[in-house]
């Protein structure tokens, strides 16, 4: 039994007679009479009475008939389904994220313009630091993420560059550091710093270093914290002065204030990383539109 055989006894019965299913599916005649007839001998029941005045459907083709619309629905529904997650129009996406990355506005308006583009995609965003989403694309964890590389891209990951940031200080609101403009990094030596931990990026934590031993800045480092909203929340304490992402002046936090620096650069790539072997036509549809 195929589709067809539903599609003729479905238009041979709401039509009431073959030659008028024949002129509506642009089949002939005796094709339909003989899919009815196989159809017939299928299911080992008569679907139709045959009649002086034409068919009419038996007790058991009534019953088959809506059955057979339903099956013919369901299918229909099962192909659009497939087209629109073919098309990434429907189906689930894992992002990953940076906190400061999608205070932005570029990330911002791309989740959002493509939330509004294929509403029946399931977004699943969930925070992360760059290792632990370079960690969860390996593992099949995340599709994609938005994350600040340093170094050389991992096997199998691709990456669309979104934009550039760098660093900046930021001081207690209370501290005089600054407050004639940007400052050098020698005038920072000898003042207590909070920074992340060495194991959260290796690669951001030695750029960091590297670049300050350049300027004479050897950071007295009092205080470790796992994210930046950690670090400027201890910043905002008193504790100590900190080089951050330039992107935390888009959320400046209460009693702390971010000072340019003179001769400082920390250049922050922005990328968005994906499993670049991928089977998710969602994520193809995210990629294209983030380019």
């Amino acid at each position: 039994m195929e589709l067809r055989h539903l599609r003729y006894f479905i238009a041979v019965a709401e039509l009431r007679g073959v030659r008028a299913a024949s002129e509506q599916l642009h089949v002939t005649q005796p094709a339909i009479s003989r899919q009815i007839q196989d159809l017939e001998e299928a299911i080992g029941a008569a679907l139709f009475e045959r009649t002086p005045r034409g068919l009419t459907l038996t007790p058991a083709g009534e019953a088959y008939l809506t059955q057979a619309r339903e099956i013919l629905a369901r299918v229909d529904a099962a192909n659009r389904l497939a087209r629109r997650i073919a098309s990434g129009m429907q189906g689930s996406l894992r992002i990953g994220f940076v906190e400061n990355a999608v205070w932005s506005g570029i990330v911002s308006r791309a989740l959002r313009a493509f939330e509004q583009a294929a509403p029946d995609v399931a977004l699943e965003l969930t925070p992360m630091n760059t290792p632990e989403q370079f960690d969860a694309l390996a593992a099949g964890r995340l599709d994609g993420g938005f994350c600040y590389r340093f170094g050389a891209i991992p096997e199998g990951v691709g990456s669309v560059h979104v934009l550039d940031q760098n660093v900046v200080l930021a001081v207690p609101e209370a501290w005089p550091h600054g407050c004639a403009g940007a400052v050098a990094a020698r005038e920072l030596v000898g003042m207590p710093f909070i920074a992340f931990a060495r194991r959260v990026y290796p690669a951001y934590y030695d750029r960091l270093l590297s670049a300050c031993a350049e300027r004479g800045l050897t950071l007295d480092i009092r205080q470790e914290a796992s994210t930046e909203t950690a670090i400027l929340s201890l910043v905002s304490a008193g504790m100590g002065a900190a080089i951050v992402n330039a992107a935390n002046r888009d959320r400046p936090p209460a009693r702390v204030r971010f000072v340019e620096l003179q001769d400082l650069s920390v250049p922050l790539p922005l990328e968005f990383c994906f499993v670049a072997e991928h089977h998710n036509p969602a994520l193809e549809r995210f990629v294209e539109q983030l380019q």
